[in-house]
């Protein structure tokens, strides 16, 4: 369907006078209640889950965004992300609220200017890395909103070097996408960390339910409070960093060692490659740690294990080393942890 199109059936269906948008590849033929739009989402290593996403939640998040953003009446878009996901959608109910159509660019290699856009980091890495057409469109943008995966501190001060604008977004389909930027709640949305270290959101951004299990929804739903699987610290200011996965730690032959911090110490000194760190399951150590790595110029095997050594102990030293072209993704940037263990196996055994 083109753009224009989906634009004018999205209007209808946040005014609630036409049928709610299905932009998962599941057929769905009813839904009760507020629900505007569905997408699909996963963590990294989780099962497909369809969020119902009401008119009010998505309205409030497209009008948060732009009052924190400035943004006015005439404003453009770029959109760069699919529509199956809710960092997609949202560029367009943004414009919707603006009154502009997004200039798509999902499959352009030149690039208008526009005066916001929304990407995932992995964008933002090649746009630092050789697409300078890409490059020069993040540069003209007023604000270039990044979220969808963790943005290294090395990418994010490399993207600061060149006078992008960078605006670092937490959020997740269940709550219509980004609603904390720079580490600061949007709006009335509110962010606290639970006895498990998890983060939890509560405000007017939240999903409806997950379609056909309304069970799984209700277990992280507690009074009004979203619980992530993120870990996170709230600082004396209110301002919220995110630590890791909460399925962050690989337990080999009963040592642990955290992923996340794994794929620090590598991105800090190798900040060209892109990096995963995974828990692969093992006969022998329960599971061993692989040390995922692509980029045009890697390090060799001892100098990857010998950085992790000095920096976080011999047990945190990596059972092998997985080169690849690219990282596989799910959706628009997250890394798919399970295709990745299973390429380890392929390569590796077990």
């Amino acid at each position: 369907m083109p753009l224009d199109e989906v634009m004018a059936a999205l209007a209808k269906a946040l005014a609630q006078q036409g049928p709610v948008l299905n932009f998962t590849r599941t057929p769905i033929e009813n839904v009760d209640g507020d629900v505007a739009v569905i997408v699909e989402t996963t963590g990294s290593s989780g099962a497909l889950k369809l969020v119902a996403l009401g008119r009010k939640a998505l309205l409030a998040s497209a009008r948060l965004s732009l009052d924190s953003l400035g943004a006015r009446l005439g404003a453009t878009w770029s959109l760069f992300l699919p529509l199956n996901h809710i960092a997609g959608v949202n560029v367009l109910v943004r414009s919707l609220e603006l009154g502009t159509t997004p200039i798509d660019l999902r499959t352009a290699k030149e690039f208008p200017t526009a005066h916001f856009t929304a990407i995932v980091p992995t964008q933002l890495f090649q746009a630092l890395n050789g697409n300078s057409n890409l490059l020069q469109h993040l540069k003209s943008s007023k604000a270039v909103l990044v979220g969808g995966a963790s943005l290294s501190g090395d990418l994010y001060q490399s993207a600061i070097a060149q006078d992008i604008n960078i605006v670092r977004t937490y959020g997740m389909s269940e709550t219509s996408g980004g609603c904390v930027y720079e580490g600061q709640p949007l709006g009335d949305t509110k962010v606290r960390i639970s006895s498990q270290g998890l983060i939890e959101i509560s405000g007017p951004t939240l999903a409806t339910t997950y379609l056909g299990n309304d069970a799984l929804w209700n277990s992280q739903l507690n009074g009004g409070w979203f619980t992530t699987t993120d870990l996170g610290e709230i600082d004396s200011q209110g301002r919220l960093t995110v630590l890791g996965r909460g399925d962050d730690i690989c337990n080999s032959g009963g040592e642990k060692i955290s992923l996340s911090l794994v794929e620090k110490v590598l991105a800090d000194e190798f900040p060209s490659v892109q990096w995963a760190a995974i828990a692969v399951d093992d006969q022998k150590w329960g599971q061993r740690l692989v040390v995922c790595a692509a980029g045009s110029q890697l390090p060799t095997t001892p100098e990857i294990s010998s950085l992790i050594e000095t920096s976080l102990g011999e047990i945190a030293k990596p059972k092998q080393v997985l080169y690849l072209d690219q990282l596989p993704a799910i959706g628009i940037g997250k890394i798919d942890r399970n295709a990745l263990a299973q390429q380890a196996k392929e390569a590796f055994g077990g």
